[in-house]
């Protein structure tokens, strides 16, 4: 896999947050229990964005595009940068984070679908449906603001009548946004 890298160092990824009928989200724990998050990757050379999506729902969650819906995706690149101890100097060109574009998925197919030994190296090994904002929370720190944006963002797909009200340990002031983009139909 070559991954793309621009020339800021970002390295161009997509984000999936695959939701349920009833509006909960899932959230997979990475391998080893090393923590919790939606599911994600980096693109290839010469995929577009919806081709890495499937590619990566594939691998990571087992599942086909008949087996979801595209309900939306964030309109621009959300970045974050990664801390100075998970960079990786010896690799070129050199990765200083992350620019992803993230997708709203809603699942068409019984959760016995979800597969996670569709490749060598799965990313996950446990799953679990959580409330809206319960990822921000649980996914690793210097993710929380890419989580935020996406959430607040693709709220307004998800949930017609607004966005779903804050949790009691919500502290955050929510971002300024540029309205999500609907999928075509």
């Amino acid at each position: 896999m070559s991954d793309v890298i621009d020339r800021d160092g970002f390295r161009a990824n997509i984000g999936i947050v695959l939701m349920s009928g009833d509006g909960r989200l899932f959230l997979g724990r990475r391998v080893g229990g090393r923590g919790w998050q939606f599911p994600q990757g980096g693109m290839r050379a010469g995929e577009s964005p919806v081709e890495s999506l499937f590619r990566e729902l594939k691998e990571e969650v087992g599942l086909g595009d008949e087996h979801v819906q595209i309900v939306g995706s964030t309109r621009h690149w959300l970045r974050y940068r990664l801390p100075p101890r998970y960079v990786r100097r010896h690799v070129k060109p050199l990765c200083l984070g992350q620019k992803q574009r993230w997708f709203l998925l809603r699942l068409r197919c019984p959760e016995d679908c979800f597969r996670f030994d569709t490749t060598a190296q799965p990313e996950f090994d446990r799953w679990r449906w959580v409330d809206y904002w319960q990822p921000i929370r649980e996914v690793i720190y210097f993710k929380r603001a890419v989580y935020t944006r996406a959430l607040h963002e693709l709220g307004s797909l998800a949930f017609g009548a607004g966005l779903p009200p804050y949790p009691s340990w919500w502290r955050l002031n929510p971002p300024t946004l540029t309205p999500a983009t609907p999928a075509a139909h």
